[in-house]
This record gives structure tokens, sequence and C-alpha cells, in this order.
């Protein structure tokens, strides 16, 4: 419609630039992005000067990612119309976008000779400190362009020109960042500080810093305890003042005779000091309305660093058992409890963890009722005392000593008081958490443990729990995120995608929380899920290089110069994120799968993504691990806890699979760039024709992969086992011992072989005979890997189901390696099929009856029919699993166990269901895959 009304109006008035780059909007918006491209530079050719046209092409070019043509549009503008202010500040903006910084600096200046305002100059300014950052050269950072924007800075001070807070924060940055801190201490202190007015201690915590890189702790120490008589809950400058205290004492300072103790006032230097300035603290709020707690906890704080000195026994301060079980006294109702003393347990001996959970539950007021022997909490404030408790004993680890009957009593108890709490949340909205919620996800945690330990059941119990806690309390996104892990550990991907969906992850969530569903969508067979899940993740990265440069820009027009470094950080790190060099490759690899030879051709697949051998896009130096592997809750002991060595050790897993699959991408992208021509070709043309620096590439690669996979497998010999809710192994390990490495890494040398054949023609016996061991080997490999699929996905044992989600990885594995082997054979067929034609013709002319086929053609013939055979016969596995899986009576399973509920049965059901439902979805997936790469095999005829 859009289009049609352009070009009515352009029959009108031919040379309106306006509606010719309105039409090209609308081209680019239906797709015909070349024809939109070739109409928008026939109106930037004519270099228009009119405000429509120019806000209308920029709009055009943001569409296209293409900021670097909006600059152009801009540079023609300003050079036609010189004094124009908008157009001038248009161009800064554009180069904003691309982050052509020195161009800043000048369009700047520029627009400040135009309109001398004080904002453009100190673009101007910001645009230096830019080139500081982005330089590569340390040195030509310090020594020309910060200090550069250090004088330019000082002219309009000295001219008193400064009148905005946010051109202090910029003299501050600037001296900041050329480690002159005393100058910098002394213009937050001086008449140009009292600007800084916009954040709250925004001068004060200027200071601070500053002192702190001055090393002048008297000034620290002084500071902090002031603004702490100020507000006694600022827990930041507890941690100031205590490092200031203990710094003082190392340095043995002693206050001056007759001079003040310092800048900023008397100073503390003494452990007896920092007590009674605490106990002062805790006198004081005890006296108000409003119970504080920083005082309580800066208290322990000071027993742990004085403990951690090896001083403790000289300065009584209490014991910590004590001054704990008091802090629950005051604040056990609030929810933060928990987190508060999480901190601070390990200053109880472990002898004493029992008795003073017993202490803690004397306190509480819990009253028996007549339905249950259990006491109960009558109020929410009693609720959040005892599962403060609760969660305590869990991190003391009093659950985990206990044994498998005491566990299932105590998750009965849980669950008992989790029903219960519901009471209290009758009247909550569904976006609201119920009260009780944290007994149901303990429960759970207990329940994982047992299933841990080769307690089938409790996994069942575990799903059900969570589907009951969820009916419940509809928003809750840690019953969310528990059973999308649990889902996946048993291999059933579809309920996962309607859990990942309902948690509505926005913006940087899809980086940190997207390899929950992206680790398994494609590995358990869900192909369709799988892309879109990468879309997703890829929509997020791809806009966030267009939105930083918006934010960049509003932070230029509101002055907030600060946020620019920050926001220049941020997008480097997404660009870097180890997720998005995962989600990139995974989701072209599926593509191929999905698409090459079987809608288009390998060829056509691999130009439409830009794929090149040659080119390796993943900054493998930089790479950020961004995943929050703390976003389920936690209350394990710190001995079973995820730790930085977890952490660390699963970067480098995911970074060794990362290197495995982007190899695995560029040797297949190479395989049609290995173009076939007609004449044996010999060495030296081979040269000439660049396709031998081709092959040599996919020689490279080959070693390249050959080295990514002994350094997994050394890997893989740790044996590491990460923590239940830690970060999820790769697909490494199967990768390996199904066969599949071995596959697809032969797969890759034969067409090594089969372009040595290419090359020296059929005279050479020898290749001819090594490629057909290949295909020998190959057939039985791939053989080995279907025998690796074979058995039931999900059993009936005991009346227990036990899934068998490795069956089903090794399943989609298959159908991976044997469409890589359908691509190298097309490229097989595409060198054979010339040299059959030009025997064939040899023959006619000689007109004999027989000419001697050589054995490699039979060789190929016999692999194929064979490939043929074996995909058959996965098809018809396949099937047969099918009929399994539907044929499976769920309802038949004995739910006998006497401990579960009628609730609980029937959430049990429900969730078997959805796992039985999902097996049967993957491997329907995997048939049609498979059915469709069985009609390539039928095509591949020489």
């Amino acid at each position: 419609m859009a289009i049609q009304q352009a070009d009515k109006l352009l029959k009108k008035h031919k040379d309106l630039h306006c509606a010719k780059v309105l039409k090209a909007i609308g081209l680019q918006r239906t797709g015909k992005q070349d024809e939109a491209y070739a109409l928008a530079q026939e109106v930037a050719a004519l270099e228009p000067t009119d405000d429509n046209s120019l806000q209308a092409l920029t709009i055009l070019y943001r569409e296209m990612h293409r900021p670097e043509l909006v600059t152009k549009l801009y540079e023609a503008a300003v050079k036609k119309v010189p004094n124009s202010e908008e157009y001038h500040s248009h161009l800064f903006m554009a180069y904003a976008r691309v982050g052509e910084y020195k161009k800043m600096q000048q369009a700047g200046m520029a627009l400040y000779k135009i309109v001398p305002k004080n904002p453009y100059y100190f673009w101007s300014v910001m645009s230096l400190i830019m080139q500081s950052i982005s330089a590569q050269d340390e040195n030509l950072s310090k020594t020309m362009f910060l200090p550069l924007a250090e004088r330019m800075v000082e002219k309009m001070v000295k001219e008193d020109k400064i009148e905005a807070e946010a051109e202090v924060e910029l003299y501050y940055m600037i001296l900041e960042r050329l480690e002159k801190y005393k100058e910098a201490l002394d213009v937050v202190r001086g008449k140009l500080g009292e600007k800084l007015t916009s954040e709250l201690q925004s001068r004060e915590n200027k200071c601070m810093a500053m002192y702190k890189k001055l090393c002048r702790w008297p000034e620290c120490n002084a500071l902090s305890r002031r603004l702490l008589l100020k507000n006694s809950d600022d827990w930041q400058f507890y941690i100031t003042y205590f490092d200031s205290v203990f710094q003082l004492i190392d340095e043995s300072w002693t206050p001056p005779a007759e001079e003040e103790h310092s800048l900023e006032g008397e100073v503390h230097y003494s452990i007896e000091q920092a007590v009674k300035f605490i106990e002062e603290r805790i006198m004081e709020v005890s006296k108000s309305s409003r119970p504080l707690r920083g005082p309580y906890l800066a208290k322990l704080e000071l027993i742990r660093r004085l403990r951690y000195r090896g001083c403790n026994d000289e300065y009584k301060l209490g014991d910590p058992e004590e001054l704990m079980f008091q802090y629950f006294k005051k604040f056990g109702d609030k929810p933060c409890c928990f987190t508060d003393l999480k901190v601070f347990v390990d200053l109880l001996p472990s002898s004493q963890y029992t008795k003073f959970i017993s202490q803690l539950l004397e306190v509480i007021p819990l009253s028996a009722t007549a339905e249950s022997e259990i006491a109960l909490p009558a109020d929410i404030k009693a609720l959040q005392q005892h599962l403060c408790v609760v969660q305590l004993s869990r991190l003391l680890g009093i659950y985990h000593a206990m044994d498998k009957k005491e566990k299932l009593m105590v998750v009965q108890e849980l669950m008992l008081r989790y029903r219960h709490g519901l009471e209290f949340g009758k009247s909550c909205l569904k976006t609201e958490l119920q009260f009780s919620d944290y007994y149901c996800l303990l429960a759970v945690h207990l329940l994982l443990d047992l299933w841990l330990e080769g307690e089938e059941t409790a996994v069942w119990q575990c799903l059900a729990l969570l589907e009951e806690g969820l009916s419940h309390s509809p928003s809750n996104a840690q019953f969310k995120l528990l059973l999308i892990r649990i889902y996946c550990r048993l291999g059933a991907f579809e309920p996962v995608a309607e859990l990942y969906s309902s948690l509505d992850a926005k913006h940087i969530q899809h980086d940190t929380i997207g390899y929950l569903l992206t680790r398994y969508a494609e590995s358990l067979g869900h192909y369709a899920a799988a892309s879109q899940s990468c879309n997703f993740a890829l929509r997020f990265f791809h806009s966030n290089q267009k939105d930083t440069s918006e934010y960049i820009i509003q932070a230029y027009k509101y002055g907030a110069f600060e946020k620019i470094p920050e926001f220049i950080a941020f997008r480097n790190r997404l660009n870097s994120s180890l997720h998005f060099a995962q989600v990139r490759t995974e989701r072209m690899l599926l593509d191929l799968l999905l698409e090459a030879n079987i809608s288009t051709s390998l060829e056509e697949s691999i130009k439409s993504m830009s794929l090149s051998p040659e080119e390796d896009d993943i900054p493998w130096k930089d790479l950020r691990d961004n995943r929050d592997l703390t976003v389920l809750f936690n209350w394990d002991p710190k001995d079973r806890d995820i730790s930085e060595e977890h952490r660390k050790l699963s970067l480098e897993e995911e970074t060794m699979w990362l290197r495995i699959r982007s190899l695995t991408l560029r040797l297949v992208s190479g395989l049609p760039t290995l173009s076939h021509t007609i004449q044996p070709k010999n060495s030296e043309k081979t040269a000439e024709n660049g396709v031998s620096s081709k092959i040599d590439t996919i020689r490279s690669l080959l070693q390249q992969l050959e080295a990514a996979v002994d350094s997994g497998k050394k890997f893989l010999e740790q044996k590491i086992q990460y923590p239940v809710l830690g970060p999820p192994p790769t697909r490494m390990a199967g990768f390996f011992s199904n066969g599949s490495c071995q596959c697809q890494t032969s797969l890759f040398y034969l067409v090594s072989d089969i372009y040595e054949l290419d090359t020296n023609g059929l005279d050479s016996a020898e290749i001819q005979e090594r490629i057909g061991n290949s295909f020998k080997s190959l057939v039985e490999r791939l053989t080995d890997l279907f025998n690796k699929c074979k058995g039931d996905l999900i059993e009936v044992r005991d009346g227990t189901l036990k899934t068998h989600p490795n069956l089903l990885e090794n399943l989609v594995f298959f159908v991976e390696t044997i469409s890589i082997a359908l691509w190298v054979s097309s490229y097989c067929d595409s060198v054979l099929r010339p040299f059959k034609s030009n025997l064939q013709k040899k023959k006619k002319k000689k007109k004999e009856s027989s000419v001697a086929m050589p054995p490699v053609f039979t060789h190929f013939l016999d692999y194929v029919t064979e490939l043929q055979t074996l995909t058959s016969n996965v098809i018809d596995h396949i099937k047969g699993l099918e009929i399994i899986l539907t044929a499976l009576k769920l309802e038949e399973l004995s739910l006998k166990d006497t401990l579960l509920l009628q609730e609980e049965k029937k959430f049990t059901k429900t969730v078997q269901g959805k796992v039985q439902s999902s097996y049967h979805h993957s491997v329907q997936e995997i048939g049609e895959l498979l059915k469709k790469r069985l009609d390539t095999i039928k095509k591949l005829k020489i």
C-alpha cells in the first residue's frame, strides 16, 4: 500500500526525493533489499538537503544496518548548508553511531564555532576521551589525547565558563584516567565540586575513591565514620571504615600532636575505638523506632576480621552464636535474615550447628493443631522465621547428613508446611509469590539429593511437587527454572519451551540464562524449537549493536558522559559473549542440517549464510562467559556449591566444544569451494586457479580439528562432576563416546583423498584402494553409532519410569553425522561423474564392448547402497520407538506409594505424560528429517 501511494506521488512529481525514499523503506520492509538500496543511493547521489528526505534516509539506512551511509549523507548536507546547527549535530550523532571519534571531535568543535554552547564544546572533549579509550597504544592515550582533553577543560575553568554538573564529571573523569588523583580530589572538594548534586553523596563517594587511590587512610576513616554517624545502615561505609582502621593499625599511624587528625576530622586508629564506635551505633539504633540491621551485622563483620587476624580473644565483642541468635530474634521475620546470616555462619563451630538451630526453633511461636502433629505457624511472621531456620539447616549441612528415611520424612513435613502456608496467600494475585514457596523448593532440593544417590522415583516426585507449586504460584521463576533443568536432565524438551517462554526473559537475560534453552533444544531432537530459541537469542544480540548506539547518542544529548564508556564496554562484552558465538555456530549447523541438499543445495545454503572456511569470526582471546550460573536458588554448604573452579572448568569445556563445532561448520562450508573442473588437473595449474589453496585450507582446518579433539579428550579424562544445579556439561563427552567424532573426522579425511583422486586422475590404484577402505570403515563406524542408539528411550522398571536421554542424543548425533556423510558423498559424486562420462566416451570411440571400470566406482556405489540400507534401518527403528512410546500406558504405573497424596499422584501423572509426549515429538522430528535424507541418498547414483 505504502509503495503504491509513493508511486502515485512520483507520477505527479518525478523528482520528489522524499517519496522515493519512502518507497525504498516500503521495499526494504517487504524484503526487496537490493531494489531499496538502489533507489536510496539514487536519492543520496543527489545530496538532498531537505529535512524530510534526510530523516527518511536515516531511518532506511538504520533498518539496513548501514549506519556508515548516514555519515556520508550529512557530510554532503553540511557542505551545502555550512551554518546549520541541526545538520551539524546530526552529523556528530551519525559519527557517534559508527564510533568515528576523531571526526566526532572535529564535528563537535565545528558545531561550537557556529553556536558557542557549552554542551557542543564538551562533546568534542568527550570524543577525545573516547579516542584515548579506543587507542591501542596506552602511551599515546596518556601523552596526547587525555592531556589535550585536560587542557581544553582547564581553558573553560580559567574563563569561568563551567556551567553544568556533567562538565565537572567530565573533568573528574579525565583527571582520574590521567592518574592525577590529587588534582581530581581538589576539583571535588573545591568550588566546582559544589555542582555535583544529582546523586546522593556523589561528592563524598568521589572523595572516598580518591583517598583510597592516594592511600590516605586517615581521611578514608574519618569520612566513612562521619557518613556512618549520618546513616548507620550504609553497609559500604562500614567496609571502608574497617579497611581503613586495619590499614592504620598496620602502619602504626598516630595522630599529629597539635593539628587536626585529618582533612575530614577525627580518625579512629585502634581496635578499641572501632569496637566502641560499633557499640555506640548499636545503642543508637536500639532506641530508634525503626530497627536497622547495619550495626548488628557490622559487629559480626568486625569479629570475622579480628578472627582472621588472629586477635579475637583480646577484644570481647561477644559470642558470634549469641549475636546471631539475638539478630534472628530481631529480624528473623524478614526474608533478608537468611542472606544476612549466611555470610557469617562460618563463625560457628560445626559442633554447635544442631544446638544453634534448636535454639532458634525455640523462639518461634508455633502451635500444634488438631489435624496435624506438627507445630505450625499461626501467622506470616512466624512462617518467615521458621523458613529462615529451615534454610539455615540446609546451609549448615544438617539435612545432608540424614539417611534416606529421614530425608523423606523431612520432605513430607516441608510439603505439609507448604500447603498449610498457602492459607496465608489466598488473597495473593497471580503475579505474587506464595509466602510458603521456599518450603516446596527446599523439599525438591532434598529429593534431588535422593535422586543423585540413585533413588529413581525421587525425580518424578520433584517434578510433581514443582508443578503443584507452579499451579499455586504461576509467577515463581525458581519453580520454572528448576523444572527446566530437571526436564532437560530427563531428556524431555517439549515442556521446557513453554516454561522458558512464560519466564518472559528480557534483554540481557537472553545472554545470561539463554543457555538453559539452547544447550538442550537441538541435542534432544526438537529441531523446530531449537531454531526458534536460537532466533530469540540472535535477535537480541543483533539488536544490541543498534540499541547501544542509541544509548550513546542519548548520553551525549543529556550530558551523561561517564555512561558512554560503560555503554561501549557493555556492547563489546555482548559481542564477545560465549553464548552469542555458540548460538551463531549452532544455528548455522542446524540450518544446514535441516535444509542443505533438501530444500536448497549445500552451496546455496552456505552462500546465503556468507560462510567461508578461511574466516573465523569468533573472538577466541576475548570470549566472555556471561552465563548466570547462580540463577537457581541454592542452600547447599560451600563444599557442595558451585565454586570458582567449576566456573573456570565449565568455560574451558564450553570453549573446547565451541571450537570443535566451529571447525566442523567451517569444514562443511569448504566442501562447495572444491568445485570440480572436468579436465584432470596437474598441481601447477591448480596453484594458479586458487583451488589448491582451498584444499590446503580444508587440510589445515582438519589438523586444527584433530588438535581440538585431542584437547577435549584430555579435558574429559579429569572426569569433572559439576553440582546438579551448576553449569550443564556440554555434548562433548557423548560426541566422543558414541563414535560420531571418529566418523566425522574420517569423512573430512575422505574429502582430502577424493580431491587427490580428482587431481591425479584414475591412474593411481593406491588412492582408489585407500578410498575404498575409507568407505568400508565409514559404514562400519556408522553402524556402530546406530547400535549405540538402540534401546528403549523410556522403560518401566519395578513400576517406575526411567528415561534414557543419552540414546536420544546419540540419535541426534547419528542424523548429523549421516548428513555430513551425504554432503561428502555429493562431493564424491561430483568428482566421479565426469570421470565416468569420459570413460564411456572413450568406450564409444574405441567401440570396445568392455572397458575395465576402475574399482573406485564399484566402491562408491556399494557405499551409497549401504548408506541407504543403514538409513532405512534407522528409520524403521525410529518407527518402532514411536509405536512403543504410543503404546506405553502410564496409568498402569504403580503409583501405589502410600506416601503420595492424591494431589501428588495427579501431578505425577501429568509430568510423566509430558515426558512421554516430548520423547514422542523428538522421535517424530528425527524420523522426518532422516526420511528427507534418505531421499537425498537415493539421488546419489553416478
